[in-house]
């Protein structure tokens, strides 16, 4: 919804600005400008990327206005479901956990954190490390190494939408100056005509070069930049896992492996420690 209202914002300030100069529309719609500036912005996005690259970059996009945000929320029942599963081990042993982490999709434990259990990608990496802590005898050490690669490889994925649309981004204003570049030999071939149809093509020339400018800064590249952050913030969520694991499988009691994700959390989205508290004591009365 963000992403919508701040494009709004953009064209909407940009056209009011205009106006207020008593400028015409009619003038900035060009579509054989918009043809040459995005039509060959689209054919060196396709040149310049593979087809995983591709699908990637338009699903991640198309995401961005209807994926919601990793907030504290999102942060409190995940520690709330890594508490369940520690105390399940604590309890009963890593094999009690088997069949939760086999078919979480069926699981009594997952089926109580709706948010996580949607995010197939952190469901998929708690998963495989409890299977990887089950069936092999890792030290918390080569554990945590073995996480940072996933979240590395992840990451590197993630961040692929965001550099691919940042490049896409970076040509605009240099396609504009093509697509105003053509204007002006077109307007050469008017020379004999009347200054009003001269300043006409000229007008829609220039046009070109501030359609490749607005596209880059006013669009595309905030569109690369909320990516960028949505990565990071994708990155900082399985760090979180991360951190409770590595603890968990480092002897540490439930209650002190979900703080040791607590404190991995970003200031801004971090439960405090008493807010915490009182979640895992509802969750403890419920039991």
């Amino acid at each position: 919804m963000l992403v919508i209202l701040g494009i709004i914002i953009v064209f909407g300030m940009i056209i009011a600005g205009y106006l207020m100069e008593h400028g015409h529309l009619s003038v900035l719609f060009q579509p054989a400008e918009l043809l040459i500036i995005f039509g060959s912005a689209l054919g060196a996005f396709i040149i310049s990327n593979p087809k995983k690259i591709i699908m990637l970059t338009i699903r991640d996009t198309l995401g961005l206005f209807s994926a919601k945000d990793i907030t504290k929320d999102s942060y409190i029942e995940l520690l709330l479901l890594l508490n369940e599963i520690f105390y399940k081990v604590k309890r009963e042993g890593f094999l009690a956990i088997e069949q939760d982490i086999d078919n979480p999709k069926e699981s009594d434990v997952f089926s109580k954190y709706e948010k996580i259990k949607s995010d197939h990608h952190t469901v998929d990496f708690i998963c495989d490390n409890f299977r990887t802590i089950i069936s092999t005898n890792m030290t918390p050490y080569e554990l945590e190494s073995l996480m940072e690669v996933d979240i590395e490889a992840q990451h590197h994925d993630h961040m692929a939408s965001s550099e691919s649309i940042t490049r896409v981004a970076d040509a605009l204003p240099g396609l504009g100056i093509v697509a105003a570049v053509l204007g002006v030999v077109l307007t050469m071939g008017k020379i004999s005509e009347p200054p009003e149809v001269l300043g006409h093509s000229i007008g829609a020339a220039l046009v070109g070069t501030f359609l490749g400018i607005l596209g880059c800064y006013g669009l595309m590249g905030p569109i690369g930049t909320n990516l960028e952050h949505k990565a990071k913030s994708r990155g900082n969520f399985l760090n979180v896992i991360k951190a409770a694991i590595v603890s968990m499988c480092g002897g540490a009691a439930p209650q002190a492996a979900v703080e040791s994700a607590r404190r991995a959390i970003p200031i801004d989205d971090r439960p405090g420690f008493n807010e915490l508290a009182e979640e895992i004591s509802k969750w403890k009365a419920k039991q």
